[in-house]
């Protein structure tokens, strides 16, 4: 079992830098695959970015990249969410997910694939 917690999420300006936090524990495996997701009222969860607990490049799709940036501490069990620049877009509830998922496009974008969520963190962009 892997336990997820997000936090961090808050109002903030259109703009601004915001980093959001997954305290992760339980058994979580090097090959297992870290990612953020985000769904905005009434739309559907998608992935804003994904990278292995053990290392390796991250994956970002094309609407973030450039302006987030996922990272994690492994001696402290923790996903973080460095986001910059942040539009009225960006509003949205923000989860953390872990799961044996393979590292391609399609399969990362798979919310389905991953086993563990968190309960998500609120991001709200203001014009």
């Amino acid at each position: 079992q892997v336990q997820l917690i997000e936090s961090g999420g808050r109002l903030v300006q259109a703009g601004d830098s915001l980093r959001v936090s997954c305290a992760a524990s339980g058994r979580i495996l090097s090959p297992y695959t870290m990612a953020w997701f985000r769904q905005a009222p009434e739309k559907g969860r998608t992935l804003v970015a994904a990278i292995r607990w053990g290392g390796g490049d991250p994956y970002y799709p094309d609407s973030v990249k450039g302006r987030f940036t996922i990272s994690r501490d492994n001696n402290n069990n923790t996903l973080y969410l460095q986001m910059n620049d942040l539009k009225p877009e960006d509003t949205a509830t923000y989860y953390c997910a872990a799961g044996a998922v393979g590292f391609t496009r399609v399969a990362l974008g798979n919310s389905r694939a991953y086993g563990f969520w968190g309960q998500g963190t609120q991001v709200t962009v203001s014009p």
